[in-house]
């Protein structure tokens, strides 16, 4: 029997680095980390975001719409051994991924603007990501790169994560390039914490939720990103224009 992906709660809080060590101190030894973290205990994630001609995945975040969704393809420590394309489904502080597998060749080809063969694709998400790309003018926007330690609780489905140096490409869309340049979006003593679970929150949990003095935040780290790319924009602009002047 096919177990359909169901809606998760999502709570996000932007925390410090004291916040941080503080947390993992009493969650080492009580919550177990996830099996796929490095010997550090975090491992890479890299997203290159879509929007469509409207921006509207953009928009929409901006503007607090409560149901609304977005588009990306992720890789794992920049490796194509493990590549999908996701959809993020947002209502509220719901949420639901939907993913599909893609192969080096299928991924460079979306890059390459083919969309032809997802629409023979037997998976429903890539028959959808293709009339999206046709119909919506659906084009890659922003890659976002982040460190993620994840832990995991068994009881409730709950995964909490911490994601660090949360920062955005520029000037490529290439997804493999381990030498992409970036900047940081996010101050250097800042970083997301999510908590995401499926049926309840266990008590052990929510003994470490940040107080309430803490930032509860609905940061979308595509947002993020789009807003310091177009800040660096403005900036080299404006740079040019003065040397212009001198």
């Amino acid at each position: 029997m096919i177990q359909r992906p169901s809606y998760r709660h999502e709570i996000k809080y932007l925390i410090n680095k004291p916040d941080w060590a503080l947390l993992k101190t009493r969650m080492l030894g009580v919550i177990p980390r996830d099996i796929n973290a490095g010997e550090n205990g975090e491992y890479w994630i890299r997203s290159l975001y879509f929007d469509d001609y409207w921006n509207t995945a953009y928009e929409e975040k901006d503007m607090g719409i409560l149901l609304r969704h977005k588009y990306r393809i992720r890789i794992y420590n920049c490796s194509d051994t493990r590549i999908v394309l996701e959809r993020k489904n947002k209502f509220d502080q719901y949420i639901l991924k939907e993913s599909a597998p893609l192969t080096r060749m299928e991924t460079d080809m979306i890059l390459d603007g083919d969309y032809n063969f997802l629409k023979k694709s037997k998976l429903n998400l890539l028959r959808e990501f293709y009339y999206e790309c046709t119909s919506r003018i659906m084009r890659p926007r922003l890659v976002v790169d982040y460190d993620r330690e994840p832990f995991v609780v068994e009881a409730g489905d709950v995964r909490i994560t911490f994601d660090k140096h949360v920062r955005a490409g520029f000037g490529t869309f290439d997804l493999f390039d381990s030498a992409l340049p970036t900047m940081e979006v996010l101050r250097a003593d800042q970083m997301i914490m999510e908590v995401k679970y499926t049926t309840f929150l266990p008590g052990i949990v929510r003994s470490l939720l940040p107080p309430r003095s803490s930032i509860m935040t609905a940061a979308s780290k595509y947002v993020l990103g789009c807003d310091a790319a177009v800040r660096e924009q403005n900036k080299n602009r404006t740079e040019g224009i003065l040397w212009e002047t001198r």
